[in-house]
């Protein structure tokens, strides 16, 4: 993943949308830590007129009292500062880490298959946590630091300008010593945090095939791979920590060396008379006094270039395509006769069907297919080229057809997870495109192939989609699909914990449980990606017969390789090189479409 543009020009814009939303409490602690930055400014001036006082031989109490006092209120400003920055801070990270999130949930699906999910979470726990620190301590260091710094100065003068001179000489040269290391300071951050995402990356690819690692015997050389990825980590956090080591040093000895020559100057000058010793002592408490905005100024812009790096990785992700939220209303509703919830599911039904477009509100959807062509962006060949069928509204239509033929494909397309380069796609008559998202995948039951368990508990992944669900609804539906069983042996109970994954299921319950959370949405559409794949020949004939009630009152389209699974279904399509080849029932195209007489003659089905 390349740095955009954007993210290199607009990063202080970036850093400020970031702020803006915090900025009354940002400003306070602005104001609270530069008034005790001034406090202090002001305490080498109160230390003279003590000295004087002591020269003098004149009483002391007044001014010790107003440098006692100088150091308390500037000691309380600073902690109540400090802790109100830090604690803006957090939000700061958090806004950061909510706006990162939702946005990653809103890419759109080819967007994120592109991506390594162990670097994406790099992203949003690591990089986002950058944003703290240029909260709590680039911004307020560089305008605290500066202002400290500029008081300084000017204080510095009104005491000795022969000596502000020698000393200004050696801060333009910490100057120009600072704008050499800044950028490979910001080099060495970006490439730290990328060798942290990769190493993220790395681990989730040996997490993610945990079984068939262990299988493999692959321990030792997965563990190789992320002990590369770390050891570049290493590498890069040192040369980061080089870098920064070499700034502060620079920073730190340029104080010294202007201390040692003030003193060596102004040792001088007291001995020649042309200063008094307090004016010398003065001098020389602000010069160590400099040394904290100036190591302020160093650590900030320290920060600063790898919050950079930590923002143009985020302007990365924020670059990425996102599916669209504003649509047109939703299509006028068109007659037809209420889908039920499906075999055994009470048409009471749940909050979610009640949505645009969905459930009971409307009849089975028809989909058409005018001329349609997709391509894979890593591919060659076309996936889907002038793809021309009719989903009628209601019944059971199979889409089969050898490996790779677009199967698949043309659910992703009815779910809009992709877009077709070519012809269109109509739902009820109307232009998919047309259609409000969110109405759209509300009227649409999908059980992909690759059927997602989540950790929790058996209610929420079954009623996943519809939070509001009773319990007979969800009871109702695992009937159906023949899960009591399972939630028998849950001893009935459906919170009872599901483990990550669906580890604790079989291959078949966590298919079932993926039609399932299907059926309780009361769908207009209901789209399954073999289904019965995992499934033995009991549980398949049972599904087989769900999904053949299910399909008397709305709209199924079922993809198989296992051609008994749609034995019995109105409309199969015959998919070959991303077009529909034929088009009929089993036993018309047994007997006229060679292809699937030869899938047919495979599986004893002739």
């Amino acid at each position: 993943m390349t740095a955009p543009a954007a993210g290199e020009r607009h990063w202080l814009r970036m850093i400020a949308g970031y702020v803006r939303p915090h900025r009354g409490p940002f400003v306070a602690a602005a104001v609270l830590l530069l008034v005790s930055s001034l406090l202090g400014l002001a305490q080498p001036l109160a230390a003279k007129a003590l000295i004087d006082g002591l020269t003098a031989g004149q009483g002391v109490g007044r001014a010790l009292v107003v440098l006692t006092g100088l150091v308390i209120i500037a000691a309380v400003l600073l902690g109540i500062g400090n802790y109100l920055i830090l604690r803006t801070a957090e939000a700061v990270a958090l806004d950061g880490r909510r706006g990162l999130v939702r946005h990653l949930l809103r890419l759109t699906v080819p967007a994120l298959q592109r991506q390594a999910p162990g670097d994406l979470l790099a992203r949003v726990a690591g990089d986002t946590m950058l944003l703290r620190q240029i909260a709590s301590q680039s911004l307020i260091d560089i305008f605290t630091g500066g202002v400290m710094l500029l008081g300084a100065v000017a204080l510095m003068a009104v005491v000795d300008l022969a000596l502000l001179g020698v000393t200004a000489v050696v801060v333009v040269l910490l100057v120009i010593i600072m704008g050499l290391l800044m950028p490979r300071i910001r080099a060495a951050a970006l490439r730290s945090q990328e060798s942290v995402g990769d190493m993220g990356a790395a681990l989730e690819r040996a997490l993610g095939a945990f079984t068939t690692m262990k299988a493999s015997g692959t321990e030792a050389t997965e563990a190789a791979r992320i002990d590369a990825a770390a050891l570049t980590a290493y590498r890069q956090g040192v040369s980061l920590a080089r870098w920064g080591s070499v700034a502060g040093t620079s920073a730190g000895l340029a104080i010294q060396v202007a201390f040692l020559v003030v003193l060596g100057v102004g040792g001088a000058r007291v001995a020649s008379g042309a200063m008094p010793v307090s004016a010398l002592v003065a001098f020389l408490l602000y010069v160590a006094y400099l040394s904290h905005p100036v190591m302020q100024l160093v650590g900030a812009g320290t920060y600063l270039q790898i919050g950079r790096a930590a923002l143009t990785r985020i302007a990365e992700i924020d670059a990425l395509p996102t599916e669209p939220i504003d649509l047109p209303p939703a299509p006028p509703v068109r007659a037809g006769t209420p889908a039920a919830a499906g075999a055994g599911v009470p048409a009471t039904a749940s909050a979610g069907a009640a949505t645009v477009g969905a459930g009971s509100a409307r009849g089975p959807a028809e989909v058409v297919f005018e001329g349609v062509c997709f391509r894979y962006p890593d591919r060659d060949e076309p996936a889907l080229h002038d793809l021309t069928l009719t989903v009628p509204a209601g019944g059971l239509t199979a889409l089969v057809g050898p490996s790779g033929s677009g199967k698949t494909t043309v659910l992703a397309l009815i779910e809009r997870f992709t877009e077709p380069q070519q012809g269109r796609i109509l739902v009820d008559g109307r232009p998919l495109a047309d259609w409000p998202l969110a109405g759209l995948r509300a009227a649409i039951g999908y059980v992909e192939q690759d059927v997602a368990v989540l950790a929790g508990t058996l209610r929420e992944n079954v009623a996943y989609a519809t939070p509001g669900a009773t319990d007979e609804e969800i009871r109702a539906v695992l009937r159906t699909t023949r899960l009591s069983t399972l939630l028998d042996r849950l001893g009935g109970d459906l919170d009872a914990p599901i483990r990550h994954r669906g580890l604790s299921l079989s291959g078949g319950e966590r298919q079932r449980i993926a039609v399932a959370r299907a059926l309780l949405r009361r769908p207009r559409l209901l789209l399954l990606d073999e289904v019965t794949s995992q499934l033995d020949a009991a549980n398949e004939a049972a599904l087989r017969e769900v999904i053949q009630e299910i399909s008397r009152r709305t709209t199924v389209v079922v993809v198989a390789h296992r051609l008994s699974t749609v034995l019995a279904a109105e409309k199969i399509v015959v998919l070959e090189n991303g077009t529909a080849r034929a088009v009929g029932s089993h036993p018309e195209l047994v007997r006229t479409d060679a292809l699937y007489a030869s899938l047919a003659a495979e599986q004893a089905l002739v």
